[in-house]
């Protein structure tokens, strides 16, 4: 694959950004081989993302950084320049369930995932021969309630010692302390095995039995302090009937979890996530 820089905008929405922009990057001889625009026209809010051939620009990144600071302060822009020869070191929080982690870790090793795999921290030691078959570190770290302040501690200092640009809840069946939610805010992301808004906290597959519904489905979202209701990146649902019992539910429901857990991750990753309050832009391909 070649390399590419990824050009992220958000902005208040106003004539002739695109133009801008685009005439900017063609100035500095670069070719964009791919192009993807939105605006809410609601809120009045623009967003952006270019993949500019790195081999094509006159400038390095430093160079065009600079450069285009400029404009982005003509715009009020948010935004980055990321380089897809530098992929984002990825930390794996797990627990006892293996489908999402055993997925993410075959994708990782088949190059099916633009990220590094830096290390597993798991709250219990069952899948330690998993991962560690991977090459990967595995760092137990028990949580109960009466350790949970060191535990956690225990946990940001290992993200910090791998520096870690984004954590994955693969089932990782613990709450993360307020305080890391905000310091990781739009860095961790969680799957939770319900298509939310529905079915919020413990036992979805349960609750959606209980009210017999005809679709389940999972939802891949950035954490917040608040209980899985952070911007949500990606879902998929499948259907069920009155026959299925709640362990057909949960057979069903771990194949698309970990489907749309790797598809949002695999956004991230490619910096296809653009995160607005608690909306996102997603630019898939």
């Amino acid at each position: 694959m070649s390399r590419v820089f990824r050009l992220i905008i958000s902005c208040p929405d106003q004539v002739g950004i695109v133009a801008k922009v685009a005439g900017f990057i063609a100035s500095e001889g670069g070719s964009i081989i791919e192009a993807n625009h939105h605006t809410d026209a609601l809120n009045q809010w623009f967003f952006m993302r270019h993949e500019i051939l790195a081999s094509s620009l006159n400038n390095d990144l430093d160079g065009f950084k600079t450069k285009f600071a400029e404009i982005a302060a003509d715009f009020d822009m948010d935004w980055q320049i990321t380089d897809s020869d530098q992929p984002k070191k990825i930390a794996l929080f797990a627990s006892k369930e293996s489908h999402c982690l055993a997925d993410l870790l075959y994708r990782w090793h088949e190059d099916d995932l633009p990220g590094e795999v830096a290390c597993v921290i798991a709250n219990h030691d069952d899948l330690r021969r998993m991962v560690e078959w991977y090459d990967i570190p595995f760092h137990h770290v028990p949580v109960t309630p009466d350790t949970k302040p060191e535990a956690f501690a225990k946990s940001q200092q290992l993200v910090a010692q791998y520096d870690v640009d984004v954590i994955v809840l693969a089932r990782y069946m613990q709450i993360l302390p307020p305080q890391m939610c905000l310091d990781y805010a739009g860095r961790v992301i969680n799957i939770h095995h319900s298509f939310l808004p529905s079915f919020v906290g413990a036992k979805p597959y349960h609750q959606a039995y209980e009210r017999g519904v005809k679709l389940i489905g999972a939802t891949c979202h950035y954490v917040t302090e608040e209980l899985d209701a952070g911007p949500i990146i990606e879902q998929d649902v499948i259907r069920v009937s009155h026959s299925h019992s709640i362990e057909d539910m949960r057979r069903l429901g771990r194949d698309v979890e970990k489907t749309v857990l790797s598809r949002g991750l695999r956004y991230h990753l490619e910096d296809r996530v653009l995160i607005h309050g608690n909306k996102t832009v997603v630019f898939d391909n």
